[in-house]
C-alpha cells in the first residue's frame, strides 16, 4: 500500500471526511504524486504549506506526504502557474513526488480533534458540539460536530482562563475583550464557554455564553459579543491549531499508521517552520 494510501485511511479513522464542512470546504487527498519519491516513509504535519515549509519538507528526502491542516488548494483553478503561490507550492510537490492531505474541519469536529484540544487547556467540564453532527455523518464517532460548549464543572474568574489558555498554547501574550460584567474578578465568574478553532465568529455569534475563545474575530463581532456580556479570548488564527499537531495529531496518526506497519515504519514530524504570521512584539 503506498505510503499516501496509508495516510489518507489513517486520517480517515481519525477525523473522517463526512464532518468536514463540506458545502465549502476542500478536504482529503489534495495531490497524488504521479511518481512519488522512493523509499519515502515520512510524513510532515504543518497548519499551512508556505514556501519554507515545503523548502523544509524538499530538503528531507524521507518525507513523501505533507499533511497540511489548511487546504493548499481551496478555490477552483482553471489554470495552473508557477507564478501563483499557492500553484506553484502544489506543483512543486508534484514536480518532487510529494503528496498533499488535508484534513482542516473534519479535524476540528471529530472526538479528541481540534476544538476538545481546546477545551482541554480549560476544563474540566462537560464538553458537546456547538452544532451536532448529522446521524449519517459523524463516521461512528460520538459527541462530534461543529464547534464546542463547555460547561465548567466550577465557575473561574476571567483571569484564570486567560492564564490556562497561554500556559497551553505557550503564547506570553493573547487579545482580550472583557464584558463589563467580567472588568475584574470579583465580578461575574465565567461557567459556560463557547469554543471555535480558527475564525470561529460565525460558529459563536449565534450562541449564548459568558466567554467565547476562538483565533481571530471582527471588532464588529466582538463588539456584538460584549454588548451581550460575553467576554472574548483571541489567540490568533493559527495558534488555536498548531499545538494540536505535536501535542495529540503525532502521536494519534503514528499510532493508527502501525495498522498497516507490514508495508514498514512510518514517521510522523511536526514542521519546525510552520508558525503564526502574526507576532506580538
Amino acid at each position: 500500500m503506498s505510503l499516501l494510501s496509508r495516510v489518507s485511511n489513517a486520517m480517515q479513522r481519525i477525523a473522517p471526511l463526512s464532518l468536514a464542512a463540506l458545502e465549502w470546504d476542500n478536504v482529503g487527498i489534495l495531490l497524488e504524486a504521479a511518481k512519488p519519491r522512493p523509499d519515502a516513509k515520512r510524513v510532515l504535519l504543518t497548519i499551512d504549506l508556505t514556501t519554507t515549509v515545503l523548502a523544509e519538507a524538499l530538503e528531507d528526502p524521507s518525507v513523501g506526504v505533507i499533511v497540511s491542516y489548511h487546504p493548499p488548494i481551496f478555490s477552483a483553478w482553471k489554470s495552473l502557474s508557477m507564478g501563483n503561490l499557492k500553484q506553484n507550492l502544489v506543483l512543486q510537490c508534484a514536480a518532487n513526488g510529494v503528496s498533499i492531505y488535508s484534513p482542516h474541519t473534519s479535524l476540528d469536529s471529530c472526538a479528541n480533534g481540534v476544538n476538545d484540544w481546546l477545551a482541554s487547556l480549560i476544563g474540566p467540564g462537560t464538553v458537546t458540539p456547538i452544532t451536532p453532527a448529522q446521524p449519517d455523518r459523524t463516521g461512528g464517532q460520538e459527541n462530534v460536530g461543529e464547534g464546542r460548549i463547555l460547561q465548567l464543572a466550577e465557575p473561574k474568574p476571567l483571569s484564570t482562563i486567560i492564564g490556562e489558555i497561554k500556559k497551553g498554547l505557550k503564547l506570553e501574550h493573547i487579545r482580550v475583550a472583557r464584558a463589563p460584567c467580567h472588568a475584574s474578578d470579583e465580578q461575574k465568574l465565567i461557567e459556560r464557554i463557547a469554543i471555535c478553532a480558527g475564525s470561529g465568529a460565525s460558529v459563536l455569534g449565534p450562541v449564548t455564553a459568558d466567554l467565547y475563545f476562538t483565533g481571530e474575530m471582527s471588532h464588529h463581532d466582538v463588539l456584538a459579543a460584549v454588548a451581550k456580556d460575553t467576554s472574548c479570548v483571541l489567540a490568533e488564527h493559527t495558534n488555536t491549531e498548531r499545538g494540536y499537531l505535536g501535542h495529540v495529531l503525532q502521536g494519534r496518526l503514528s499510532k493508527e499508521l502501525e495498522v498497516d506497519e507490514f508495508d514498514g515504519p512510518v514517521d510522523v514530524v511536526v514542521s519546525r517552520c510552520d508558525q503564526d504570521p502574526i507576532l506580538i512584539e
